[in-house]
């Protein structure tokens, strides 16, 4: 039997923690009704002497604080509310907790968010994680020594798993269910809570917006000179020129600006203008195409595609059938 220990704490968003619960207790009663011990023990932990945040059958799930628990196998930070600048300093003694435990070999996991946790504890340095997409600039600006990749919904390294943003956590839980209790078990839990096996991308949930929290005047210029000018013909050259510097330094400084080359950045803005027209116009491709700035439906296709993980006919399919 597998020990895990989810934090609670008064920022928690509930809904990580009782869907994480509900999929291990379903795959707990398959086992008892095929006559097969529990695969999980699951724990509520927190700093708080007693739980009054989430109630549950006692029978399945207990409570303990922190000076009542034992080593776990694995530790799973939820996701939270609130700032970073408000919520983090609150939660030191879970984070210190979780760096001490992983330190003696429990396994660490996040769920959305929860990967602000890890992060504090030291425990993402030199790994590579992922997260909620709308988090990605402040970790990244945050937490220089961890990779993170913001396209992926789960990673597992070294005893450390993360997963993508929101509702798509519950892949990570579906991962370690199939990692735990074998395939057949994770294809059963994949059917019972119509969470897709295999689903390994989240970047075309992702919303652009210009990386804009730091304060360099000049970039802040090209940036908004590329949002206002993307469909047209632009050039590292002319963005340098448009701010009065080289062009080596602009490169330079537009990087250590927006975590992003100016190509990039333009890319990603002529990618997003073309995200919102495949959801809203019945227009044909090639002439979103041209408005988005590109000219050579192969060079469009490949970079729709590096951004959003879809080709901007499956993009269309799946968002303006939607809408």
């Amino acid at each position: 039997m597998r020990t895990i220990a989810l934090l609670l704490h008064e920022d928690v968003v509930l809904s990580t923690v009782s869907g994480a619960l509900d999929m291990f207790y379903h795959v707990n009663r398959y086992y008892e009704a095929n006559g097969r011990p529990h695969p999980f023990k699951v724990n509520l932990v927190g700093v708080a002497d007693t739980n009054t945040l989430l109630h549950f059958p006692e029978r399945y799930v207990q409570y303990q604080c922190l000076s009542q628990a034992s080593r776990p196998d694995l530790i799973i930070a939820p996701a939270w509310y609130g700032t970073p600048a408000e919520t983090l300093p609150k939660h030191q003694q879970l984070q210190q907790w979780m760096r001490q435990q992983y330190q003696q070999g429990t396994e660490v996991a996040s769920l959305c968010s929860g990967s602000y946790f890890l992060a504090e504890a030291g425990i993402l340095d030199g790994k590579c994680c992922t997260s909620h997409w709308y988090d990605m600039p402040d970790l990244k600006s945050r937490y220089p020594n961890v990779d993170f990749m913001a396209d992926r919904v789960i990673t597992d390294i070294d005893g450390v798993y993360t997963s993508g943003g929101a509702f798509s956590s519950l892949n990570l839980v579906l991962y370690m269910i199939e990692k735990f209790c074998g395939r057949e078990i994770g294809i059963w839990a994949s059917k019972m809570f119509s969470l897709d096996i295999d689903r390994v991308q989240q970047s075309h949930f992702a919303i652009f917006h210009g990386q804009r929290t730091h304060n360099d005047e000049l970039i802040l210029k090209a940036q908004a000179f590329i949002e206002a000018s993307f469909g047209e013909p632009l050039s590292v050259e002319q963005l340098a020129e448009h701010t009065n510097m080289s062009k080596r330094n602009f490169i330079r400084r537009f990087k250590s600006a927006t975590q992003n080359t100016p190509l990039e950045y333009l890319q990603r803005v002529k990618i997003e203008s073309a995200k919102k027209a495949l959801e809203k116009s019945e227009e044909n491709i090639a002439t979103l195409m041209y408005d988005a700035g590109y000219n050579d439906i192969k060079t469009f296709r490949n970079v729709f595609k590096k951004y959003t993980g879809l080709t901007p006919q499956d993009y269309r399919r799946k968002y303006r059938r939607m809408a």
